[in-house]
């Protein structure tokens, strides 16, 4: 049994990046912008840890160049749906087993890894796969997520 007191204090929200022309954030994203738009990922399923690829595939383009291929995913039957159910609500239990402090503990580390080192990557992948400008990718898809984070830990 912990018997330790944990505090969190109140998080602040995350500062948007400018992406100005010679910054550290806008050479970062346009190195990121220029991996992803060059190759075609693909998304497997995600089933209790294992990825599943299938043989039917729907495909990503670019919303303003439909032409451009940025990923395959698969797509899933019902029989994975019935898999990611019963894994959902096996995860879900041992999930709860856990104390609040190491389920806070894992937020926190995913608001960490999204604002710094996956940063550029998840903007970069907003702004090709939604076609948003990187003022709506950096608020979207690095603020919000890393504030949804850290606020839901503190609460």
């Amino acid at each position: 049994m912990n018997n330790s007191v944990f505090s969190l204090e109140l998080p602040q929200n995350e500062p948007v990046l400018e992406y100005k022309k010679g910054s550290p954030e806008r050479e970062s994203l346009e190195s990121e912008l220029k991996r992803l738009s060059s190759e075609i990922t693909t998304i497997p399923l995600v089933i209790n840890g294992k990825e599943i690829h299938t043989s039917s595939r729907g495909r990503v383009t670019m919303p303003h160049n439909h032409r451009h291929l940025i990923a395959e995913y698969s797509i899933g039957s019902s029989a994975e749906a019935e898999m990611a159910i019963e894994a959902a609500l096996r995860a879900h239990d041992k999930w709860m087993a856990i104390s609040w402090i190491e389920r806070a503990s894992v937020m926190l580390k995913a608001a960490e890894l999204i604002s710094k080192k996956y940063r550029a990557t998840i903007v970069a992948a907003t702004m090709l796969g939604q076609g948003k400008s990187v003022y709506q990718a950096e608020i979207d898809s690095a603020c919000e997520v890393t504030d949804y984070l850290r606020f839901n830990a503190y609460f």
